[in-house]
């Protein structure tokens, strides 16, 4: 009874973080033409989706419960103005960080700084001589908004691996934290501050569980964040966990397959991101022996294959750039891994820098034999002339 009491408290805070939408926008009409005259309408009004700082999309379904956007019509053609004027466009303001599709999955765009804006719905063609002077009604459809966080890095783990313990240990995000099996309310983002001043954003997500992939839980809420992130970092238990009575118990090394084969399942080109592993509650008793024996099992993890069920078993392993013990609970390690996530970051920051110059000098190697070929050819043109 008290699981069940949980699960809807959770739900209910999980609902004043609103992350997903769903509009109904249409374009304006078009204005009616003027057949004696030849006059031709007003085009309908668009409807655009335009990211603004400050916003939120629970703000969007406060404000506007009806969920409703409609551009205005053209304005009819008349004597006095044989082209009617167009009708003004309807803007959605909407937060930074949000993908617009339609309700069949087809993305219309990405909102991904302030200022970027997206046309949702078409306004109507005006009345013209093409049109036997009849106007066009504007694009009417469903849209949603979907926001995908931000960040760094992304925390990826089961329920009480210690993410949140971890977070409030590495930056200033102080996210609820309770001893139960679902315990990450909303999606909370931390900073990891430098003493150079170097800022590395963390974020952690409602909490993954065994057949996420499959809508379970809060499975794809957490799996689309995801998506937005630049790395992962994996955070298990050492010891192991057990999500509920009725569920098996899994080792570390098991939580690392697991969620491996989640992301593998939901998208595989999740797992082409930089991975570090952060092996939490090394204050436990045992601890030493299990990180041990974690680590032979990720040096040759095929031969452990067999310890996970055969549907859950990674077509890839995941090869993780740093293997980190720590203690959320007593400091241990915590220097160390914000460490690691600074070189990790920075080595691919690095990496992407000498790409860009790698490709301004192909660039510019291809402009500067353009130019040479040309300077060649009018030299041929102008001697063959003389």
């Amino acid at each position: 009874r008290f699981h069940y009491s949980f699960c809807v408290f959770d739900s209910l805070q999980y609902g004043n973080f609103v992350d997903n939408l769903r509009l109904y926008v249409r374009g304006g009409s078009g204005g009616m033409g003027l057949p004696r005259l030849g006059g031709q309408g007003g085009k309908g009004g668009d409807v655009w989706v335009v990211a603004t700082k400050n916003m939120t999309l629970k703000r969007i379904k406060d404000k506007f419960p009806q969920k409703r956007f409609v551009a205005d019509a053209g304005a009819n053609s008349g004597v006095r103005a044989l082209k009617g004027e167009r009708g003004a466009d309807k803007e959605i303001l909407a937060p930074v960080g949000i993908t617009v599709t339609t309700d069949e999955s087809r993305t219309l765009g990405d909102l991904n700084v302030e200022g970027d804006r997206v046309m949702v719905a078409k306004g109507g063609s005006g009345g013209s001589l093409y049109s036997a002077f009849q106007p066009s009604k504007g694009e009417a459809k469903h849209i949603r908004l979907d926001l995908k966080l931000i960040a760094d890095m992304g925390l990826v783990g089961f329920p009480n691996a210690g993410k949140s313990s971890l977070l409030t240990a590495l930056s200033n995000a102080t996210p609820q934290i309770a001893s139960y099996a679902f315990t990450t309310l909303k999606p909370e983002i931390g900073k990891l501050i430098y003493d150079d001043y170097k800022q590395i954003s963390v974020a952690d997500l409602p909490g993954l569980i065994e057949g996420a992939h499959m809508n379970k839980g809060m499975g794809h809420k957490f799996l689309k964040h995801v998506e937005r992130t630049k790395q992962l970092l994996f955070v298990v238990d050492v010891c192991g966990f057990q999500l509920a009575s009725k569920t098996p118990f899994r080792s570390a090394f098991e939580a690392v397959q697991l969620l491996t084969k989640e992301l593998e399942l939901y998208k595989e080109e999740l797992l082409s991101k930089p991975a570090l592993l952060v092996v939490n509650k090394m204050d436990l008793p045992d601890a030493e022996d299990k990180l041990a024996e974690l680590k032979e099992q990720l040096q040759n993890p095929e031969e452990f294959s067999d310890l996970l069920p055969e549907d859950m078993i990674p077509q890839n392993y995941l090869t993780f750039r740093h293997v980190v013990p720590v203690s959320a609970i007593t400091g241990f390690g915590i220097s160390h891994l914000k460490s690691c996530v600074r070189q990790s970051l920075d080595e691919d920051a690095a990496l992407e820098v000498k790409a860009t110059h790698r490709e301004k000098l192909q660039a510019l190697r291809k402009h500067s034999e353009s130019v040479i070929t040309d300077s060649h050819v009018k030299m041929l043109n102008s001697s063959n002339t003389s």
